[in-house]
């Protein structure tokens, strides 16, 4: 996951919709069942879905009350901690 990624995704989110981000990871999630994608390619679309379900959490907190930078630097903590366990 990567953090500029998902403040961008989270900054598209506030001045759109969450919605389009549901419906692109959607659309993401289907071509991951593509028999003849690589696996390079299946990386890639892997990390997409993950920040984008990242910044959908983010948003999540925001929408809660919590300051956007608060929100962002709590999940990567969350994102840290679940990796070193």
């Amino acid at each position: 996951m990567k953090l500029p990624v998902i403040k961008h995704l989270t900054e598209f989110i506030e001045t759109n919709d969450a919605d389009f981000v549901e419906e692109a990871i959607q659309v993401l999630e289907s071509l991951t069942e593509v028999p003849t994608l690589k696996d390079e390619e299946l990386d890639v679309l892997g990390e997409l879905i993950s920040n984008m379900y990242g910044a959908l959490e983010v948003h999540k907190s925001i929408e809660g009350g919590m300051d956007k930078k608060e929100a962002l630097n709590g999940f990567m903590k969350r994102v840290l901690g679940s990796i070193d366990k």
